[in-house]
This record gives structure tokens, C-alpha cells and sequence, in this order.
């Protein structure tokens, strides 16, 4: 009796584990019932008509609002589901001339959804396609003919100018735009773009050898005002040596004793430091007139006078 409810249980297991999944299947396979996940839209197509769509997540059963002619979709209609979540898109390089003829290529990235998956599904063979083509189209006319400087600087107007051009005409095909803004505006020719980089390395050099120059006429200038100022110092130390030295003197002879002692020392000091001096050392005794150093003999033998001669000491 236990064998038997055991294997009862068992086929009756394995019956519902297969029969649930296929009933299930059977029952969304006629429209019994649909799960719409969030971020989808179910729409319902029956004999070459929109019978119904669905946006909003939840459990729904089609039966409520179509009756029976929702157990005809699998054989005489389609089930479409469509992605609601926001997308993204990044067109590269498109080609545009400046105002001057410059070939410059713009980088445009944008974000859209589907807000209409009637429209999406059945005014548009490839909605996609399209609006990718109408951005670049737009970007062409919006962009095309302005200067250099406005294409090089104006991010945030260029962006509003192609998105309130691209808005109109993709509502028409289900999507709405969301921000459409342009990431990068580049040159196209290889050969303007060596000629630029050529340039801005010529004039890098021109401002570094503008800046050295002007550190070193800086330099300069204070050396040479560091110069003056010192020249001026000293000329100004030099015009009061004297008059230091004249004020010290002045003192100085007030006490004639003094000055005398101070006189001599510096003469014989003069006398000193002179390159041609000559010592005469005389004998104790000897008159100062008597010559000694090259005369030969006293002067009194030559009759006449020795000439005078000057003496250091």
C-alpha cells in the first residue's frame, strides 16, 4: 500500500511538472494571458490591424479586451514586442565644411526611445536607420558653413541646434530624442592637420625662445642695476673717505705735539715704502754734510764744497 502511494505520487509529480509548463505554454500560445516585463510594450496584430497594445508591466489577459479573436493571433496574426528602454546611438566623423573651407569631421552622440511602438513598428520599415541618417543629415545643414572658431568652441549651441532639428521628424517615426550633443569636431585632411601641428610647434618655439629671451633682458636688468646701486655706494664711500680723514686730521692738529709725532710717522713710513731707497749709515760723529756712499775721499780734499744730498732715514 506505501509502494503504491509512492509511485502515485511519484507520476503524479512528474504529470504536473510536465503538464503545468505545457499548459502554460498552450494558454499564452492563444492569448489566455501575457506577462509585459518593464521597459517592453506587447503589441497585437489580427488581419493586417493594431488590435490591441499593451505599455504598462503586468499580468494582462488579451481575451478582456479582443474576446475570442485573441485565440486567432497565433494562426492569423503576430505578437510583436517592442524594447521601450533608452538606446544610444554615436555617429563618427560626419563631414561638414566651415565657412572657410576647412573639411572638418563632427562626432554626434545621442540618446532616444520608442515612445510610439505603432509608429516604430509600421510607418518605418527601419526606424533605426533612419534616424541615425536624419541626425547626420541634420548635422550636415545645421552645422555646414560656420567659422572655424564657433565650429572649434560652440559645443553646447551646435548640439541644441541638431537636436531641435532631429526632434520634429523622429516623433513622426515612434522615437523620441533625448540628448543629442556633439562630442568631437576634428579636421578631415591629413595634410591641414601636419600644416597645423607644424605651426603650433614653430610657434611653441617662438614663445619658448620669447620667454628665455625675456628672463634673460630681466636678468640683465638687475645686474645692471645691482651695478649702479653698487657704483653709487661706493662713490658715495669715496666722497666721504676724504672728509672723514680731513675731520680726523682736524682734531688731530689741535694738539701740535700730536700732529708732529703723527707727521713723522707717516713720512718716515712714505720713506719706507718708496722703491728706491737708500740707507746711508754714517759714524757716530760724522757731520751730516760729510758724504760716505760713493764719494772716494772726504770732500774737503777737493777744495771745493760737497753737493748737498738728501738723506733718509
Amino acid at each position: 500500500m506505501n509502494e503504491l502511494s509512492v509511485g502515485l505520487f511519484v507520476v503524479g509529480l512528474i504529470f504536473g511538472l510536465v503538464s503545468i509548463p505545457l499548459a502554460l505554454a498552450v494558454a499564452r500560445l492563444f492569448s489566455l494571458y501575457v506577462i509585459v516585463r518593464e521597459g517592453e510594450s506587447v503589441v497585437y496584430e489580427l488581419f493586417g490591424n493594431v488590435r490591441l497594445v499593451l505599455k504598462e508591466p503586468g499580468l494582462f489577459t488579451p481575451w478582456s479586451s479582443m474576446g475570442p479573436l485573441a485565440a486567432l493571433i497565433p494562426i492569423f496574426g503576430k505578437k510583436r514586442t517592442v524594447d521601450l528602454r533608452l538606446d544610444q546611438a554615436y555617429l563618427r566623423s560626419l563631414p561638414v565644411n566651415s565657412e572657410e573651407g576647412a573639411p572638418m569631421g563632427i562626432g554626434v552622440w545621442c540618446e532616444m526611445k520608442v515612445s510610439d511602438p505603432v509608429a516604430y513598428l509600421y510607418k518605418n520599415t527601419d526606424p533605426r536607420g533612419s534616424l541615425r541618417a536624419n541626425i547626420s543629415n541634420a548635422t550636415v545643414r545645421c552645422l555646414s558653413n560656420m567659422k572655424l572658431v564657433d565650429m572649434l568652441e560652440e559645443r553646447h549651441s551646435m548640439s541644441k541646434s541638431v537636436r531641435e532639428e532631429v526632434s520634429h521628424e523622429s516623433l513622426e517615426w515612434g522615437y523620441q530624442v533625448g540628448s543629442v550633443y556633439v562630442r568631437k569636431v576634428h579636421f578631415r585632411d591629413a595634410g591641414m592637420i601636419s600644416q597645423i601641428e607644424q605651426k603650433v610647434v614653430n610657434r611653441l618655439r617662438q614663445v619658448t625662445a620669447a620667454i628665455q629671451q625675456e628672463g634673460t633682458n630681466r636678468v640683465n636688468v638687475i645686474h645692471s642695476a645691482a651695478e649702479r646701486e653698487a657704483a653709487v655706494e661706493f662713490a658715495k664711500a669715496a666722497a666721504l673717505r676724504p672728509r672723514i680723514v680731513g675731520e680726523a686730521l682736524g682734531r688731530v692738529t689741535q694738539n701740535p705735539a700730536i700732529a708732529n709725532a703723527l707727521f713723522d710717522v707717516l713720512e718716515a713710513q712714505n720713506a719706507l715704502q718708496s722703491p728706491n731707497l737708500e740707507v746711508d749709515i754714517l759714524p757716530a760723529g760724522t757731520p751730516v754734510w760729510y758724504g760716505i756712499s760713493g764719494a772716494g775721499s772726504p770732500a774737503r780734499s777737493s777744495g771745493a764744497a760737497p753737493p748737498a744730498r738728501k738723506r733718509e732715514r
